[in-house]
């Protein structure tokens, strides 16, 4: 993975979002979310484990995706972050704003839009 614009620190766990799903490990993956997470990706709401696993099988790594991350900002709250990833697969090819919200070193919210 090439970082072309380094943020001074990347979150643990959006690094180890993008790792996971570059190695196409599905296990490591899910386990980067909250229980209770929220996944939003351009209006189709995923709920909890179980929609994060349905959305990486049918958008993320089930569509063989590559995260090259450009950048990462925090947010106005604590524990909001927006990473400007680029993504290729073979379903969507693209950069786009992944916005995040931590908590407890988990993924307890994600929105793509």
């Amino acid at each position: 993975m090439a970082v072309t614009d380094p943020p001074a620190v990347v979150p643990p766990v959006i690094q180890e979002f993008i790792d996971a799903t570059n190695a196409g490990d599905t296990e490591r993956f899910v386990a980067t979310f909250a229980d209770d997470a929220f996944l939003n990706d351009w209006g189709r709401e995923f709920h909890g484990l179980d929609g994060v696993r349905s959305w990486n099988e049918t958008d993320n790594i089930g569509m063989q995706s590559q995260f090259e991350l450009i950048s990462v900002l925090p947010g106005s709250s604590h524990g909001e972050y927006t990473a400007n990833i680029k993504v290729t697969s073979n379903r969507f090819n693209g950069t786009g704003p992944f916005r995040f919200e931590l908590r407890d070193g988990k993924i307890a919210s994600l929105v793509l839009s």
